[in-house]
């Protein structure tokens, strides 16, 4: 891929409800190590974030804290700064969507696309919470599905069968603000007439940088029938008003990506930099960094709105995946739900940025975090290898010529093969296979100290000849570390103070550094300690148990004979299967020893891979009426406890045999 030497990059805008964790920093991490390595090679980029500060969430917040949804995005915005700031995460200005700059831009473009007709006006029905005189969010309402009859449903779908339907279709729906039945009021929205733009993205999506199963992605959805889009939130609600209206805001996906241009036109107006680019292609190129969930907003909307209010569209978007712990999701009550800020108080923020570097690429699979490889690949071969390279030739050099660099390698042809691989790194970089580049420098690495190795410096009497292996060891370190500073910065500032040097870039890392003395070596990077591992899992642990501990209100009370009547059995997990065409669905066959095989569909989806639950035990309705369902018939229904947000299968002791009534 090549780019333009001024490039904007964008990643998508944290939510200013909460704090960042570790899930966030995957996009951040990837994004800052692809610009500072646009920087470091010569081009000329600006790097844009914001908090998206709008909603119904902040809103609902800031009440429950008896604080202005304005004191809650300042103080939100604080901590994302903080957070980022520790994760040497370098933006070159970072904004809030809440601002004047962005309520101007919100205005102009929607005042555009209607007087262009892309926009209309419909009646709709909405649920509204009498008591607490609010418009409902489908996330807001929960219910009865009204497929397959599983409660406590959200208002937009269903975890147990996969259905999606509106929230008027739900059975006994529930505010979750209130507890009362929700009733319809009629409401007069706006909405983008998105079926205007079909044919100009079906171009788009041919013309533009998109990664191939986000393309697919993206033309399956172009074979279907695009739906006008509903971009109108009714008061009470934090954002901004439409133009004309009292009591009508912005819903805020319509002002979060105006936001990018806003918080990018004010660091332009102050900088005097890339004045037009969102004007004009040919002024330079606009990366957004995105999570893989939010690219029918970033690659179908998008493009049409800017298109529709006259604005170029961005060169590309580049999507990845979610971060999950020990192979599972996030979770608070397993103990892995990991906020920045708890992940600072035992381990260095460039471990992570190194951990993440090494799985990332330029595909959307998700990513894994396991602290036995994170403490594996820190300790033996960031401290093990390079750091002690290090360490090595230092020593030989302050023991045997003051810490001064000789003026010759000990072998030149030598050092000009090891930098042979370096264009394959930079390529790698470029492409964001930052895996592989990774990969390329740990091999660079091993050759570094197989050099050391084979020379034998320390069993060397000639102090000139050991001047010059140790002189050639630390430059091989050098170069590898300003291949790493991308990932590492602050470990590029440490190595610069150490060799009298400042602003090394990436051309440095091809040509020695000779007869100059150096400062004594310190210590650049401590091995991760057990004992700090299990430190930040203990805290956690507590952390989660305080956060889930909270009193529920207890279902209505029932006779022991109505309980009597399930028949609840010990099973084990024989086969687990993605069911296609359904988001949450898994199709189990169940061994309930002498009462055969069960074919269940369970809406555990989102919580396990199939092969994760292959072999597990857990218990069984084994009496259930069977259900005929759109994919098939599930004849029994697996316990699970829905935690956070997850369904969690409850697991049984694997001595238990399969079948045992469970009484």
């Amino acid at each position: 891929m090549k780019t333009k030497n001024k490039i904007l990059v964008t990643s998508a805008l944290p939510y200013a409800n909460g704090p960042i964790h570790l899930g966030h920093l995957v996009e951040y991490i990837q994004t800052d190590i692809w610009v500072r390595f646009k920087k470091l090679t010569g081009s000329e980029v600006v790097y844009i974030c914001a908090d998206d500060a709008h909603g119904t969430p902040i809103m609902l917040k800031a009440k429950e804290q008896g604080i202005t949804p304005e004191k809650l995005i300042e103080e939100v915005k604080k901590s994302h700064e903080e957070d980022f700031r520790n994760f040497y995460i370098d933006f070159d200005h970072y904004s809030s969507t809440n601002s004047v700059k962005n309520k101007e831009l919100c205005e102009e473009i929607f005042t555009n696309l209607n007087h262009s007709g892309h926009i209309s006006q419909k009646v709709i029905s909405q649920f509204y919470d009498d008591k607490e005189k609010i418009f409902l969010p489908d996330r807001y309402i929960k219910g009865t599905c009204p497929k397959c009859n599983a409660e406590d449903q959200y208002g937009d779908s269903c975890e147990s069968c996969g259905a999606t339907y509106s929230p008027t279709e739900l059975i006994d729906p529930k505010s979750i603000l209130s507890n009362t039945e929700p009733k319809t009021k009629d409401t007069n929205h706006y909405f983008f007439n998105l079926k205007d733009f079909k044919d100009y993205l079906i171009a788009w999506t041919k013309s533009h940088n998109l990664q191939t199963p986000i393309r697919n992605k993206l033309n399956e959805w172009l074979n279907e029938s695009l739906n006008d889009w509903d971009i109108t939130r009714d008061e009470p609600y934090f954002g901004f008003k439409i133009p004309g209206e009292k009591d009508k805001y912005f819903y805020v996906w319509m002002d979060a990506p105006i936001g990018y241009i806003a918080a990018f036109e004010e660091y332009s107006e102050k900088n005097n930099k890339f004045k037009g680019i969102w004007d004009k292609e040919e002024e330079g190129e606009i990366y957004h960094f995105i999570g893989k969930d939010i690219s029918y907003f970033h690659a179908l909307f998008w493009p049409s709105i800017l298109n529709g209010a006259g604005y170029r569209t961005p060169t590309g978007i580049f999507c990845h995946g979610f971060l999950t712990v020990d192979g599972k999701k996030m979770s608070k009550s397993r103990g892995t739900f990991i906020k920045a800020s708890d992940y600072l108080k035992y381990l260095d923020p460039e471990f992570l940025r190194y951990y993440f570097s090494s799985k990332l690429n330029d595909g959307i699979e998700d990513i894994d975090l396991n602290f036995d490889d994170l403490t594996k690949k820190i300790n033996s071969d960031l401290v093990g290898k390079l750091i002690n390279l290090a360490s090595r030739c230092s020593a030989f050099l302050e023991k045997n010529s003051e810490l001064m660099l000789s003026k010759d390698l000990e072998d030149e042809e030598k050092f000009k093969i090891f930098l042979t691989d370096i264009n394959e790194i930079k390529n790698f970089y470029e492409e964001r296979k930052f895996s592989n580049a990774i990969s390329k420098i740990m091999l660079m690495t091993d050759k570094a100290n197989q050099y050391i190795n084979e020379k034998k410096p320390w069993s060397i009497q000639d102090l000139e000849e050991v001047q010059k292996i140790s002189t050639q060891g630390l430059n091989y370190f050098r170069t590898l570390v300003i291949l790493l500073s991308p990932v590492m910065p602050d470990l590029q500032k440490k190595t610069e103070d150490m060799l009298n040097e400042k602003d090394l870039v990436w051309n440095d890392s091809l040509k020695p550094l000779l007869n100059k003395k150096i400062k004594k070596f310190v210590t650049l990077k401590k091995r991760i300690q057990k004992e700090d591992i299990q430190k930040l899992k203990d805290e956690l642990t507590n952390i989660n148990i305080k956060t889930n501990v909270e009193e529920k209100s207890m279902a209505n009370e029932i006779e022991y004979d109505d309980f009597s009547k399930i028949d609840l059995r010990i099973g084990e997990i024989l086969e687990a299967i993605n069911v296609e065409g359904a988001d949450k669905l898994l199709k189990l066959k169940v061994n309930l020893g002498d009462l055969g095989d069960k074919e269940i569909f369970a809406g555990i989806k989102k919580s396990y891979k199939p092969e994760d639950l292959i072999g597990m035990k857990t218990i069984v309705v084994a009496n259930l009426k069977p259900k005929t369902m759109k994919f098939g018939i599930s004849s029994a229904m697996v316990l699970a406890a829905s935690s956070d947000g997850e369904i969690i299968v409850i697991e049984a002791d694997s001595k238990i045999k399969n079948g045992s009534k469970v009484k």
